[in-house]
């Protein structure tokens, strides 16, 4: 949708504000005092299960139905939460979707998948491609939908383009009004845009981002959204990013990132996912130790959703089960 000046309009799709919620026991168990640390709540952004490609869908949603479309195309992983939230966004709005993923059918099971089919999505797998292949079978994708009469609208990656990051820059500004004083947000860096949306409204200074292996140059990717987004050049250089989180790549858990998971459930009952905001607390955990991140500090963690990817990911499971404790 757009305003009669012309400026991009978003198609509403959440609820806002998300809460913004203090996490003292988790904050003492990794050295920081326990008043510091506050978990901003992007999981509960409401549509499809949540998380924060739901604040980017709404400007990309609302720019393709200015556009007239029928259907929404995306491409992704097989867990992909964006892909997931591109279907949940297609049903609330009356649209197709249809979901180019990368990989072969029963490669992987359950979790965002699951959910993507509940949702009435119809999935075309790429095979085994990289980044750039995906990208060319999702146009093929929507040039046959438009020789079949539909109206496509071609969603980036992970939602993540200038206009998807405004969604971002106005997580910043709650940011601004729910945590006076805010010293560092922590974000994870999939595809670029939630860190890019963040440093537009917030600064450089103020966002630290941790890497998880989504994109082969995320300083590169995160510096051309916020330059986009704001007008101004970002150097790539001024971007406070972690890469020591990435382990053996995307998709992958992580030693470190299991060890998250597990204290983030067992000191505040929070439940994260191995591929993005498990590694972002691992990512924090290891800033404090560093003295990146200092006590006495406002900390905001953003819990950017992916509960969905945990049921489909089978080594995440079997670390989780494995802490069950029989009763005597």
């Amino acid at each position: 949708m757009t305003a009669q000046d012309g400026a991009p309009r978003r198609a509403v799709l959440g609820t806002w504000p998300t809460p913004l919620e203090p996490a003292p026991r988790l904050a003492l168990a990794l050295g920081l005092e326990a008043e510091d640390l506050w978990i901003k709540r992007d999981d509960l952004t409401g549509l499809g299960g949540g998380g924060n490609k739901v604040r980017k869908l709404e400007w990309l949603c609302g720019a393709a139905l200015a556009d007239g479309a029928t259907v929404l195309v995306t491409t992704g992983a097989p867990q992909s939460n964006h892909a997931r939230l591109t279907a949940a966004a297609a049903a609330r709005l009356g649209l197709g979707a249809v979901l180019v993923l990368a990989g072969r059918p029963g490669a992987s099971s359950s979790g965002n998948l699951a959910l993507d089919g509940l949702l009435g999505a119809r999935v075309v797998w790429a095979g085994d491609t990289d980044a750039a292949s995906l990208d060319s079978v999702a146009h093929e994708v929507a040039e046959k939908l438009s020789r079949q009469g539909s109206v496509p609208a071609l969603l980036p990656f992970g939602g993540s383009s200038v206009l998807g990051a405004r969604g971002y820059a106005e997580c910043g500004r709650e940011l601004l009004a729910q945590a006076p004083g805010l010293d560092t947000v922590v974000t994870a860096v999939g595809s670029g845009g939630t860190m890019a949306g963040l440093v537009g409204e917030l600064g450089a200074h103020r966002v630290l981002g941790v890497h998880v292996g989504a994109v082969s140059a995320p300083a590169v990717t995160v510096s051309r959204l916020a330059s986009g987004l704001t007008g101004a050049y970002c150097p790539p250089e001024s971007l406070r990013l972690r890469t020591d989180q990435v382990g053996a790549g995307y998709g992958t858990l992580t030693e470190k990132a299991r060890s998250a998971l597990l204290l983030a459930a067992r000191t505040e009952g929070l439940v994260l996912d191995p591929v993005y905001t498990g590694r972002a607390l691992a990512g924090l955990a290891a800033a404090v130790a560093d003295g990146t991140v200092r006590p006495g500090r406002r900390t905001v963690l953003l819990h950017s959703g992916g509960l969905p990817g945990l049921f489909g990911h089978a080594p995440a499971l079997a670390a989780a089960e494995a802490g069950l404790t029989a009763e005597d």
